[in-house]
């Protein structure tokens, strides 16, 4: 009976993958693959005989819905035909990729055994590569486009992160990028959210070889128009406000006995 298994093969080519992924490439009976670099997949086909790249189902004009769902059933062929099938996704398998997400549910309701294995996913290597412990002030994390299509409750004392900055705005699912005028949107948005147009905010891409370096340009607020951004930048806003106390809480937890 066929099965399937998304894995991740993190960031970096070689560096992040893990033990039980890779063992499920070696062992699929055919590896279908979606990363960020040629070499990541040239290296991944030295890993299984049988290994097919998903990236030719992307065209430019063509809905990312339509590109998704291709994706999802070409995987799924191979698992109806009784074969194990591996999905090899760089990053995280189920972080921005809605492909895995569904092939999984797919295959689950049609009875077949699907797993999916953890990776290091570029939000990882952006914690690391910006020094930012999530547990100090805290991080909100958004796809741009969503970001922007409906009301958040932001909070300015923590990191806003918006991921896929380089197509924000884009109503279509079809675009690789937007323009200058879509970000003025955004920032006028983050204006009005109580961001001072000066806010220093970074423009991250995490490394995908290790002869190369992060991303990590630093501009104001006001220059993200014309800054260069693309499908795999992501935007990260430090507070720009400190933590307020909660006074209340602190009053009434006070007065809560001491003792164990």
């Amino acid at each position: 009976m066929g099965s399937l298994v998304c894995v991740g093969t993190g960031m970096m080519l070689g560096a992040h993958i893990g033990p039980r992924a890779r063992s499920h490439i070696e062992k699929a009976d055919v590896v279908f693959v979606a990363v960020s670099d040629p070499l990541v997949e040239l290296w991944v086909q030295g890993m299984n005989k049988d290994v097919r790249s998903l990236q030719p189902f992307y065209e430019e004009g063509k809905p990312r819905t339509e590109t998704y769902r291709q994706m999802v059933a070409a995987m799924m062929d191979e698992v109806r035909a009784g074969r194990r099938v591996c999905g090899a996704f760089y990053g995280h398998p189920g972080v921005f990729a809605l492909v895995p997400h569904r092939a999984i549910d797919l295959a689950r309701q049609e009875g077949y055994e699907a797993v999916m294995e953890a990776g290091v996913s570029a939000e990882d290597c952006l914690y690391a590569d910006l020094g930012i412990d999530p547990g100090t002030f805290g991080c909100q994390h958004y796809e741009a486009s969503q970001f922007m299509f409906y009301k958040r409750k932001i909070d300015l004392s923590a990191y806003l992160i918006l991921w896929q900055i380089g197509v924000a705005g884009d109503r279509t699912l079809a675009r690789f990028s937007t323009g200058a005028a879509f970000r003025e949107v955004l920032v006028d948005l983050l204006a009005e959210e109580g961001y001072p147009t000066s806010h220093e905010v970074i423009a991250y891409e995490a490394a995908t070889l290790a002869i190369s370096e992060p991303r990590m340009d630093r501009l104001p607020l006001a220059d993200l128009p014309s800054a260069e951004l693309r499908l795999s930048t992501t935007l990260v806003i430090p507070p720009a406000r400190p933590l307020e106390r909660n006074e209340l809480v602190l009053q009434r937890l006070a007065s809560l006995p001491t003792e164990v």
